[in-house]
């Protein structure tokens, strides 16, 4: 295991290490975003999706200028970094584990010419490079789920951001009341124990000293997103067999279709929370 990493983390860092993932990630589910997208139509395509998730969390943050520090955790390829820095003129800092994510992300950023304000880190959420108080805001999208102690996350979170931050996430979760065993086809797929829930999040976050400004309801996305990424990947199968291997192919649909199930039966939800540090 790598210095500085959890075993959760370290699986998530080989597994987006992987060339296998790493065609898919950036071919298949989103390019410069990886998470989950806002549908017009499921039809959409991911990508406009995705970007209008990005749109739709950037327009929560409040007082934020050329002056203000971001730190995105769990920066995939940068995508939300980007856009941040270029449409609010904030410096942001992606900070990401994964290495081969990360060299595709400082590469988008030079072709962006936004070297001067988008930092790309490698390091773990878990325990963030950074010092007390320097940030204005945080934001992860869809990350958190990856670390086998996403309280030790919160706590990282807090303890950067500057008295009156705010912090704006996403995050696949199961249920307040999701009963034992049934996310694990799910969970299996990942190599976790569990998801975090909207209760988790704002229990650990209070007690930490959040306080809660907003929670948005998106979950019908969720399955929305994954169906749509399910299609796109069978639909292209033969395209991508040449750069992705069958065998990955044929794990993830299978992936995508229990989270699809589980979104369907109800196990799970997702939305953007807001947090602001006292």
């Amino acid at each position: 295991m790598s210095a500085g990493y959890s075993r959760a983390e370290e699986t998530a860092r080989s597994y987006y290490n992987s060339d296998d993932a790493d065609e898919f990630y950036f071919n298949v589910w989103g390019g410069e975003d990886i998470h989950i997208g806002l549908y017009e139509s499921p039809a959409e395509a991911i990508a406009t999706a995705s970007r209008r998730t990005v749109e739709r969390m950037a327009a929560k943050l409040t007082a934020i200028d050329s002056n203000s520090q971001i730190i995105d955790v769990g920066a995939g390829y940068g995508g939300s970094a980007r856009y941040l820095a270029a449409s609010l003129g904030c410096q942001v800092t992606a900070l990401n584990l994964s290495e081969k994510e990360n060299e595709r992300d400082r590469q988008m950023v030079e072709a962006a010419g936004l070297q001067g304000r988008v930092a790309v880190l490698d390091g773990s959420f878990e325990h963030i490079p950074c010092s007390d108080q320097t940030f204005d805001a945080c934001w992860s999208q869809d990350a958190i789920l990856h670390s086998g102690n996403r309280s030790q996350v919160l706590a990282e979170v807090h303890r950067v951001l500057k008295p009156g931050g705010q912090f704006v996430f996403t995050d696949p979760m199961q249920t307040d009341d999701c009963p034992p065993d049934v996310l694990q086809p799910v969970l299996e797929r990942i190599h976790l124990p569990s998801l975090g829930s909207p209760d988790f999040y704002r229990s650990t976050a209070t007690a930490l000293g959040f306080v809660e400004e907003s929670w948005e309801d998106l979950s019908a996305h969720l399955i929305t997103h994954y169906q749509r990424v399910h299609d796109e990947l069978a639909s292209r199968r033969s395209e991508l067999v040449n750069r992705i291997s069958a065998e990955y192919i044929d794990r993830m649909l299978q992936g995508l279709t229990n989270w699809v199930n589980a979104g369907q039966a109800g196990h799970l939800v997702w939305g953007i929370f807001s947090f602001r540090k006292a």
